[in-house]
């Protein structure tokens, strides 16, 4: 492995490889295997391990897989009931608000500080967004991003974005510090859903409600975005009340 790779780059390798191992193995077999100096490679693992990714087995003086690396894969396994679920609603949501205005459906769900998006459905009247399937966009500008932080406590928000520099500028618009988008957060909150006009792509729109598990803990979000000189301020909150209503019919499927 080159010497000039990133971090993060060989800080995969070392997953990967614990991953496809049939049980813990030596730091020194794995600079060997990857190519890493001795230093590098333990400088990763004790990183990896204050994270959780990977952990220690002092006695035996190996690695193996952490829980984080395990909880990472969990989520990937709840995303396909989620789109299975999620699916039918999207398809029902964009018929019933087709009379409103052209639109396009989404599901999306946190990935850190992103949003990312696993289903569209879109209408007759075809409308080009950049929400489009696998495509992460950052969670402090997206409607369906922010209606999943709204929900989620202070502390964890705050553990996202917890200066400027986490923050994201496409358009010049959205929230740029922790304290804008806390008081962004708590507004939408209170309303039930979140809007987003011009924070992703000039001229087009987005509102979103969030889908929760038992425990109120949001699990996605379902948005629908628009051309914004199609859709009025009254328009925008009958397609979150829709969108609301979608939200909580996924909780429903999903058990809460």
């Amino acid at each position: 492995m080159p010497g000039n790779v990133p971090a993060a780059t060989r800080t995969l390798a070392i997953l990967r490889t614990l991953a496809a191992a049939a049980g813990p193995v030596t730091a020194t077999a794995l600079a060997r295997d990857l190519g890493l100096p001795r230093s590098s490679t333990y400088h990763l693992l004790t990183a990896m391990s204050d994270a959780g990714f990977v952990a220690h087995y002092p006695e035996e003086e190996r690695w193996g897989l952490g829980v984080a690396a395990f909880e990472i894969g969990a989520a990937y396994l709840r995303h396909e009931p989620l789109e299975r679920q999620g699916r039918p609603v999207l398809h029902r949501l964009s018929h019933d608000v087709a009379e409103i205005a052209p639109v396009v459906a989404h599901l999306g769900v946190l990935h850190g500080r992103e949003t990312l998006y696993l289903l569209t459905d879109s209408p007759r009247t075809p409308v080009t967004i950049v929400a489009d399937v696998g495509v992460r966009l950052p969670a402090s500008l997206t409607a369906s991003g922010r209606a999943m932080l709204a929900l989620l406590p202070a502390v964890q928000v705050r553990a996202l974005f917890p200066s400027r520099e986490s923050f994201v500028d496409r358009t010049g618009s959205g929230p740029t510090s922790p304290t804008a988008l806390s008081r962004m957060l708590a507004v939408e909150r209170a309303r039930g859903w979140a809007e987003e006009d011009g924070f992703i792509a000039q001229g087009f729109a987005s509102v979103a409600a969030v889908a929760t598990d038992r425990s109120q803990r949001p699990v996605a979000s379902i948005g629908l975005t628009f051309r914004a000189d199609r859709v009025d301020a009254r328009a925008r909150e009958e397609l979150a009340r829709h969108a609301g209503r979608a939200a909580r019919d996924l909780s429903r499927r999903m058990g809460a």
